[in-house]
């Protein structure tokens, strides 16, 4: 194997694939990446055995070939080569030479039959849709998705592809949060999966916000492949990033349970201001008081909160409201997530009384269900 590169180019595409490496990996080989040379470009590719990932970039290939590098050490060395132009190639024993300006470095590799291969199987669902879109709908939700590991199948978050609608929902038992998008699915059956927090996780940095860019999505009961198209800039990548995981195995609870079916008092809040107010008034909180109160009365939403360590802490907001006095207690952590995550000027907030969750919607098409904390 022996090729040039740029190094920007190279250390671009190293950093695409560099997350999934975990830091004790079972096999030493899984602390690699397998670089493959071959006609003008370089495949990246890495894996934990659960989730892998592969990219491609520009490179002039000279000899076809492929090896495997310790893909920390090497994107350390790669981002401090004084020039541009890296040249590496192989040598004997699987050592790897790379030379940039007068920089000389050789790193030991690993063959690549030592490297597991990331799987193929057949795709009995694949949908397409904009990047922006799924980008959007996964932040809606994925703060939501539960960290107990005893309870595996609410580790990440839940896809379900039906009646021409893709439904993204993630809960920890304490809040549930929803999102849905009306989609045309080409006469594609429907489907569903687990995605698990690690894959979660690497979906919502590899996908674009701003370009009209598309993302696949192909899956059956065991694996799922997102296909996702880069950015046509300078970056080196070329065609697509590949992501591929296994699903969290299990059913995912009946979420539509918890969701309340009547509408009791709602008010209508700027976003911004109420996740500011929040904010506030949780700097006074502790891990033994961690609530604030939200009151509602005569057109005014007031904000409190207060702890032995620290003290109290009041806020108030003018609304829109003439229902009668209600007061109800949250963890405000849990209130501000989807404050975060949305991008609608306005929400609506309901609620019913001192013991029933609140809830927020936008549009129609989101809803976050939030327990309350007992006073």
């Amino acid at each position: 194997m022996k090729f040039k590169v740029n190094r920007d180019h190279f250390s671009n595409g190293l950093a695409q694939v560099l997350n999934v490496v975990g830091t004790r990996p079972t096999m030493p080989v899984l602390s690699n990446v397998l670089i493959e040379a071959e006609d003008d470009h370089l495949d990246l590719t890495t894996t934990n055995l659960d989730l892998g990932i592969r990219c491609r970039i520009k490179a002039t290939i000279q000899q076809s070939g492929s090896s495997t590098l310790p893909v920390r050490r090497l994107a350390s060395i790669v981002r401090e080569l004084p020039s541009l132009d890296v040249l590496v190639e192989t040598s004997a024993n699987h050592q790897v030479k790379l030379t940039s300006g007068g920089s000389n470095f050789r790193i030991m590799g690993i063959p690549k039959e030592d490297f597991p291969p990331l799987p193929e199987f057949a795709d009995e669902h694949t949908f397409t849709l904009e990047q922006s879109v799924l980008s959007q709908m996964v932040a809606s939700v994925a703060y939501a998705q539960s960290q107990d590991e005893s309870r595996h199948f609410l580790n990440g978050v839940y896809f379900d592809f039906k009646d021409d609608k893709l439904t993204l929902v993630a809960t920890d038992g304490r809040r549930l949060a929803l999102v849905h998008r009306e989609m045309d699915f080409g006469g594609n059956e429907g489907g569903s999966l687990i995605l698990p927090a690690k894959t979660v996780g690497e979906l919502q940095r590899l996908l674009a916000k701003d370009e009209e860019l598309s993302v696949s999505v192909a899956f059956n009961d065991r694996r799922v492949a997102f296909h996702i198209e880069v950015p046509d800039n300078d970056s080196g990548l070329t065609d697509k990033v590949q992501l591929i995981s296994k699903v969290v195995e299990g059913n995912y609870p009946n979420y539509q349970q918890v969701i309340p079916k009547e509408v009791h008092q709602r008010v209508k809040v700027d976003r911004e201001l109420f996740l500011q107010c929040i904010h506030r008034a949780a700097l006074v909180t502790s891990d033994k008081s961690n609530s604030v109160k939200i009151k509602l009365s005569n057109s005014l939403l007031e904000i409190n909160a207060a702890s032995p360590d620290f003290g109290e802490a009041h806020e108030s907001l003018a609304v829109e409201y003439n229902g009668p006095d209600l007061q109800v207690a949250f963890n405000p952590g849990f209130l501000m997530d989807p404050l975060k995550a949305l991008s609608k000027d306005q929400v609506i907030f309901e609620l019913k009384d001192e013991v029933s969750p609140g809830v927020f919607k936008t549009d129609g098409n989101f809803l976050c269900v939030i327990m309350p904390v007992r006073f």
